[in-house]
């Protein structure tokens, strides 16, 4: 059985973490199938956007802490500081995806889970849905980018916080702290992302993609370098197909090409 199955809806992929037996913890099927999975995605112009959850009410519980303990004993320093180096190529390949990336979030999105969480463009979260940097309980500390991802997306005291403390977040707390972006109804948070998945299906892909990337690299960046980004996107942008069949429908007065509705 797969630990992570791709499934289409229309445009969207719908990536789903598959061990509800282990509240979605990631082990080393998950972590070889998210490896050749996203690079199909990144590469395959029929899907516009992507939704990342979880099976069986939870979305991911973090790492297999049994599998990581009995590959701590078996190897040396060294073999681990290579695991961890290996999830970040395949996880750079979500972080980086030049298409929108919404995370549906229900039940326990800790560890791993969170990182996978920050790693997404926005995050939808069932009201019941719980968040937690929780690897200083054992330990540990945040791996798969969430040294870099969690002080960007909540402010570097905040993050310091939530991961000397180990503190668990209700969507509510996780809202007002601006580490997801939307608590829907019970029940329906996957639905919602799809839907809003959806809308990006007319978008203009390739500018949605340069500003993503540009924007991902923003908090490095000097003014300057992000003024020359801009110059170039602007500049590729202008030539593009899609921006002359909208410029052309503006000039007629035709329905745009791509229009944002709030549902």
């Amino acid at each position: 059985m797969a630990a992570l199955e791709l499934t289409r809806h229309g445009s969207v992929a719908v990536l789903t973490m598959n061990r509800p037996e282990a509240r979605n913890a990631l082990n080393a099927q998950m972590r070889a199938e998210f490896a050749t999975l996203l690079p199909d995605i990144r590469d395959d112009d029929s899907i516009s956007s992507v939704v990342l959850t979880g099976a069986g009410g939870h979305f991911c519980a973090g790492g297999d802490i049994k599998g990581i303990t009995e590959a701590a004993s078996a190897n040396d320093v060294f073999e681990g500081r290579t695991r961890i180096l290996d999830m970040h190529r395949w996880f750079d390949e979500l972080v980086d995806l030049e298409k929108p990336v919404i995370a549906a979030v229900e039940g326990s999105a800790f560890g791993a889970g969170l990182s996978f969480a920050l790693a997404c463009d926005f995050v939808f979260s069932a009201p019941d849905a719980k968040y937690c940097a929780v690897f200083a309980r054992i330990g540990y500390t945040p791996d798969l980018g969430g040294m870099y991802l969690l002080p960007r997306a909540v402010g570097l005291a905040n993050a310091k916080m939530l991961a000397f403390s180990a503190k668990v977040l209700d969507a509510k707390l996780a809202l007002g702290m601006g580490l997801i972006q939307r608590v829907v109804d019970e029940g329906s948070v996957l639905e919602d992302a799809i839907e809003f998945a959806q809308r990006f299906e007319n978008a203009p892909h390739g500018a949605i993609g340069i500003m993503k990337s540009v924007m991902n690299r923003a908090f490095e960046s000097d003014r300057g370098t992000v003024y020359r980004q801009e110059a170039m996107a602007q500049a590729m942008c202008r030539e593009s197909a899609f921006l002359k069949e909208a410029a052309r429908r503006f000039v007629e007065k035709e329905p745009p090409l791509y229009q944002w509705n709030e549902k």
